[in-house]
């Protein structure tokens, strides 16, 4: 299956495509299009949209395109990736919605990936997704130690 969004990806346009390559659809295609160009292409490509205005895999409310995803794809029973949700709506949101203490750093990791000179949104991903899986383990390893809210909640 094909799945577009943004190009010029940070955060959420790197956790989603993460999300979904390691939960959703093993064999997803990622397309990366210009935000005005999202919407024409994914009918074109007969792609699923995520991390667009007004698309069911995007933000709503205070809540971040990843968070949609693990909704909408009953992956939610996962503590450790409601964990991550939360640490990648901290860096994707003003993070008002959990206060994540780990969000601010995801951030600043997502803007030295940005800053690094990869070519294309793909060289990116590809690079970060190893952020992911180590968050991903530092989230399993919090929920099996009893703080669902990772290590820095008070």
């Amino acid at each position: 299956m094909k799945w577009i969004t943004r190009e010029h990806v940070k955060v959420d346009r790197v956790a989603c495509p993460w999300l979904i390559r390691k939960f959703v659809d093993r064999d997803a295609e990622f397309v990366f299009a210009p935000a005005d160009k999202v919407m024409d292409e994914a009918k074109r490509l007969n792609a699923v949209p995520y991390d667009v205005k007004d698309v069911e895999l995007g933000h709503h409310g205070k809540e971040c395109s990843f968070e949609a995803i693990l909704k909408k794809y009953d992956l939610a029973g996962d503590a450790a990736l409601v964990l991550l949700g939360k640490i990648v709506n901290g860096a994707d949101t003003d993070n008002t919605l959990y206060h994540q203490p780990e969000g601010p750093g995801l951030e600043a990791i997502a803007e030295g990936f940005r800053l690094l000179g990869f070519t294309d949104d793909h060289a990116v991903n590809a690079a970060e997704w190893i952020v992911y899986d180590a968050l991903y383990a530092y989230c399993r390893k919090m929920v099996g130690e009893g703080k669902p809210d990772g290590n820095f909640a008070t």
